[in-house]
């Protein structure tokens, strides 16, 4: 025995010293022969195992075993979903970079993280596709150092989402590192997604520059400087955009002196700036005109809807490509070719104070400035009486709020407040690579932050995603909706799903969806959660007209979803959104009320008529206890593939036929692929009688079946395994069924008849369980009855 364990003993032996010599002998080791790199693989640190990936491949070699038990040994946690884990080196690396950053790891505290030859943060940066920076933002700070150079870049090839958490407060020193990279990781990276959650007083500044830098603006200067250095990216483009801006200006300087020659020319040009002159004087006159034929680097966030016959009508947004461009809220409209000849030669004389004040490395100030600008409520009240007109930009106008009473036009402010929301900001701002993914948290949004936001959302058109969760928008909810309404006007937009939830509804959640629908019939999945009624939604602001009379034009919707605040469901309030959609293959109505008994006939009647299409149909903490028919018409459905009744009380009043009945529809039923009853009391006897679905003289398809918190014990799940292992047995082995899901049931009452029965089971199908404790579950129950 000992001779036999002496060359194992060697052997280590030898492996420690190759590992402490790696620098010397990697690539000789990288050569060596399967047998003998898989005893050496678990004795390398994590650098050079992670540098052995294609030699272990080569010699077909897996390290995921290994990476997993440095998770372990490291991390000592349990991940979320590791089950979906598929890449153990990835996750460890992303991980183990993110802690090394927020200095909750120290990698002298193990051997295998320590290598003085290696930086933890550069050579674990490539795997990173997923950061999440919180509280003082140090994290930013550490990552634009001039040491971590190298680190910022291999970022921006490798990061997809980033995420904000807890965020405090911070200097101007702190948000010039957060520009920096905000710029190099979306505006010259690949971050596609931004997230920000849990903030419960938002610093509006920060708020602010975050949100336009994730759409893409921001001005250049020296906040763009990387160590008093302009960023090289930008510097390049700049360079390239300003060869081809020069020839363009040669070729239309002899057009230019035609135009000045017209004396009509020189007559609406005079008059053109002095108007602009009413409204403010010198250059800051110029920028406003310039702006005007700024070229596509400098966008205008302008009202697309704009009436030519009234100077004093405020405007919607439009687009950047063609439309109509405002000057200021007390100017003309005017479209983009005319006003480019009636202007172009009155700013000619002051053009060059506005350069220089645009000049492409900026004051120090820029930043501070610009984000104070953008954020700022404008209270100069450039328009002081409100108008109204029949026209359908004035009618958008008054989708917007924000505050109670106080009707919003617009995201540029409220009508009587003028504009500001960064609407004059955000003109000299250059566009860069905008997210594709916002999604914001538990972060209160004011109406001046509504009014940025909704700015930004006007012409976001890389926008796929928007995910607004508890901002305690209330009436603000029209200004963000105005935003989405220019939005969709855009041709290139891309934005496909909306997802909008919060403690309290503004207004029904039927009449919201309408709303959102009509301002955006573009859209693909469409999700309306409220947790509470509010108690003052009749005391709506006057002057928005209601959702329910919008007209919805024909969707593109496939997926809606509906959690009502225990509001009731009038099937004839829906109703325009069912025919609207035609296209719907997915709808989830989540804690409505049925006012009537017949309410649930007439909504599956309208379903069958309107969406021939629909494959999913969910119902959660809806009472079915009084509705059995129809629970029946629906589970012989022969287009439904996938049914939810979820905490639905089917079987609260029912009778043993009531079972038996559902049990001979599903039977009959081929195209039905899943059925989910969570939370519907089933018991032990009500799951074994569920083993029949599979029976021999079963055509059922049925693959998954959802089980869940319905108190079933372990010797009911075994018998339920017994029946439907004969059943299996009848049929030849023959059967589609392969998903059980039985969360949170009492498994946990008999250990050791639960674990046979899962175990009996997984030869079976594929079980998705988890070790949930009844009794403790059973207490808490009892403590909030």
């Amino acid at each position: 025995a000992m001779a036999a364990e002496g060359p194992r003993s060697l052997f280590a032996l030898s492996a420690g010293a190759v590992s402490r010599s790696m620098g010397a002998l990697e690539r000789d080791v990288w050569a060596l022969p399967g047998h003998l790199l898989r005893g050496l693989l678990p004795l390398l640190t994590v650098f050079h195992l992670e540098r052995a990936e294609g030699a272990a491949r080569r010699a077909g070699l897996s390290t995921q075993p290994i990476w997993r038990k440095l998770w372990d040994d490291v991390m000592k946690t349990r991940p979320p979903n590791s089950e979906n884990i598929t890449c153990w080196r990835k996750k460890f690396l992303e991980t183990f970079f993110a802690n090394v950053l927020h200095g909750v790891l120290d990698v002298s505290s193990d051997w295998r993280l320590n290598d003085h030859h290696f930086s933890p943060l550069l050579h674990s940066s490539p795997h990173v596709s997923q950061l999440t920076l919180c509280n003082m933002l140090q994290g930013a700070v550490e990552l634009t150092a001039e040491h971590n150079q190298k680190v910022l870049e291999n970022l921006a090839g490798s990061l997809q989402i980033l995420k904000f958490q807890h965020l405090l407060s911070s200097d101007q020193s702190i948000r010039r590192s957060l520009v920096l990279l905000l710029h190099r990781l979306i505006h010259h990276g690949s971050v596609s997604q931004v997230s920000m959650y849990s903030w419960p007083v938002p610093d509006t500044v920060l708020l602010v520059l975050i949100l336009s830098m994730s759409a893409g603006f921001w001005r250049s200067g020296n906040a763009l400087a990387y160590h008093s250095s302009p960023c090289n990216l930008c510097r390049e483009e700049d360079k390239a955009q300003s060869q081809e801006s020069a020839q363009k200006r040669a070729e239309r300087s002899c057009c230019d002196e035609r135009e000045w020659s017209d004396p009509e020319n020189q007559k609406g040009s005079s008059r053109a700036l002095e108007e602009a002159d009413v409204e403010v004087n010198g250059c800051e006159a110029d920028a406003q005109l310039n702006s005007i034929l700024s070229g596509p680097r400098s966008p205008l966030l302008r009202n697309q809807e704009c009436s030519e016959a009234s100077s004093k009508v405020p405007c919607d947004h439009t687009s950047t490509e063609g439309g109509s461009h405002c000057v200021s809220g007390q100017l003309s409209c005017h479209p983009v070719r005319k006003t480019r000849r009636r202007l172009k030669s009155a700013v000619g004389k002051k053009r060059r104070c506005l350069r220089r004040s645009r000049g492409p490395y900026a004051d120090p100030e820029d930043l501070y400035d610009f984000v104070f600008t953008v954020a700022r409520e404008d209270n100069s009240g450039l328009l002081d009486k409100q108008q109204n007109s029949a026209t359908e930009g004035e009618n958008a106008e008054n989708w917007t709020g924000s505050s109670p009473g106080s009707p919003c036009a617009g995201p540029a402010g409220c009508k009587k407040r003028g504009g500001s929301a960064g609407i004059f900001s955000l003109k000299a701002a250059h566009r860069f690579r905008s997210v594709s993914t916002l999604e914001l948290f538990s972060i209160p949004l004011t109406g001046e932050t509504c009014r940025t936001l909704s700015n930004l959302l006007s012409s976001w058109v890389s926008l796929e995603n928007l995910v607004l969760s508890y901002n305690g928008l209330g009436a603000n909810i029209f200004c963000v909706l105005s935003g989405l309404r220019a939005l969709s006007r855009h041709p290139d937009c891309h934005l496909r799903v909306v997802r909008v939830s919060d403690v309290f509804s503004h207004m029904p959640c039927v009449e919201l969806v309408r709303c959102i629908l009509s301002a955006f019939p573009q859209l693909h999945t469409l999700s309306v959660s409220f947790d509470l009624k509010n108690q003052l939604e009749g005391n709506r602001p006057e002057g928005n007209p209601s959702c329910s009379e919008a007209e919805i034009p024909e969707s593109c919707l496939e997926q809606l979803e509906i959690r009502f605040p225990r509001e009731p469901l009038h099937t004839m309030f829906l109703l325009p959104v069912l025919k609207a959609s035609k296209s719907l293959q997915q709808l989830s109505l989540d804690s409505a009320t049925l006012p009537h008994s017949q309410e649930l006939g007439l909504l599956l009647e309208a379903l069958k008529e309107c969406n021939p299409n629909l494959k999913k149909l969910s119902f959660h903490d809806v009472n079915l206890a009084e509705h059995q028919k129809e629970v029946l018409l629906l589970l012989q459905d022969p287009v439904l593939q996938e049914i939810t009744f979820s905490f639905c009380r089917l079987f609260e009043s029912s009778t043993t036929e009531f079972l038996s009945e559902i049990i001979n529809t599903v039977k009959r039923n081929s195209s039905l692929k899943s059925l989910k009853l969570p939370g519907n009391r089933l018991g032990n006897h009500r799951l074994v009688a569920l083993a029949d679905i599979f029976s021999e003289d079963s055509s059922s398809s049925l693959c998954q079946l959802d089980v869940s918190s319905n108190c079933i014990k372990p010797d009911g799940l075994l018998e339920f395994t017994k029946k439907l292992e004969g059943h299996i047995q009848q049929r030849g082995g023959q059967i589609q069924f392969t998903h059980l899901r039985l969360f949170q049931n009492w498994l946990d009452q008999d250990a050791e008849t639960a674990q046979e029965a899962l175990r009996r089971l997984r030869a079976v199908c594929s079980v998705v369980n988890d070790s949930w404790d009844s009794s403790q579950a059973f207490a808490d129950y009892i403590s909030v009855m």
